[in-house]
């Protein structure tokens, strides 16, 4: 299956990889954002998650991200539920073709000391509205692919 491409990039030659993760993290109907202050572009819903460091994997990064964005201490599936590809402009002003793996998971503690990233803050909402809500298109179309899968995913039946 192909990997989607979101964002608009003027010259893709001139913009460079960047392998990231991301968390879809549901407690209790709702899923985990983050509400990132841009200069110049206000308040911004975004998914956990960000770049890879040296020598980490795609659950690694997510599972980090999620603690110094959020506070949160994720459990997170093993392998990404999709993948999607985004031209997106980054703070230092390069636009780079974010490469996100995108997690499944649950909420397993929350520890404010892991949180390090200031300007983030943790939001919850409903998935629906995050749809919405969210400013990246990446972002919004993993969450919909994730709404999928559980609606999808095969009900345990009782034994009668």
């Amino acid at each position: 299956m192909a990997i989607p491409q979101f964002g608009v990039a003027v010259d893709e030659a001139a913009c460079p990889d960047r392998p990231a993760a991301f968390a879809v993290i549901e407690r209790g109907g709702l899923i985990a954002l983050v509400r990132v202050s841009w200069l110049g572009r206000g308040h911004l819903l975004h998914l956990p998650g960000g770049g890879m460091d040296p020598g980490e994997t795609e659950v690694q990064a997510a599972i980090r991200e999620c603690g110094e964005e959020a506070g949160l201490v994720a459990a997170l599936d093993a392998a990404p539920f999709t993948r999607a590809d985004h031209f997106f402009l980054h703070h230092d002003g390069v636009v780079r073709n974010t490469r996100g793996a995108f997690f499944a998971g649950q909420v397993a503690a929350e520890n404010h000391a892991l949180k390090i990233e200031t300007d983030h803050e943790l939001v919850w909402l409903d998935p629906f509205e995050a749809l919405t809500q969210l400013d990246r298109e990446s972002h919004a179309w993993a969450v919909a692919v994730w709404l999928r899968l559980r609606v999808r995913a095969p009900r345990a039946t009782s034994a009668r």
